[in-house]
């Protein structure tokens, strides 16, 4: 008889109200020069860093003897602010170009 209220009250927080997003599933609004990467719309940061990475690679960015470094062309020197950047700095300075 102690079993029924307990899937009572796992059955009442499934069913409860939506969950908050978190912060990588919360839309942002890129700068003008990231802009010109991703987009002007709208987008989650997972987004983002995904539409970045599809630039990298489909612009062959990425250093061939170290995969982590990508190399800046001119959209990217926008971002970036170098002509280099490892594949972590990236995430970090894509943040400053994020509202």
């Amino acid at each position: 008889m102690a079993k029924a209220p307990a899937k009572a009250a796992t059955k009442a927080s499934k069913g409860g109200a939506a969950k908050k997003p978190n912060a990588l599933q919360v839309p942002v609004k890129p700068s003008s020069e990231l802009a010109a990467v991703v987009g002007a719309g709208p987008l989650p940061r997972s987004q983002v860093v995904s539409k970045m990475w599809d630039y990298i690679k489909k612009h062959k960015l990425q250093n061939p003897a170290n995969k982590r470094e990508i190399m800046s062309d001119d959209k990217l020197s926008k971002i970036f602010g170098k002509k280099k950047v490892t594949m972590f700095e990236m995430n970090k300075l894509i943040s400053g170009h994020l509202k």
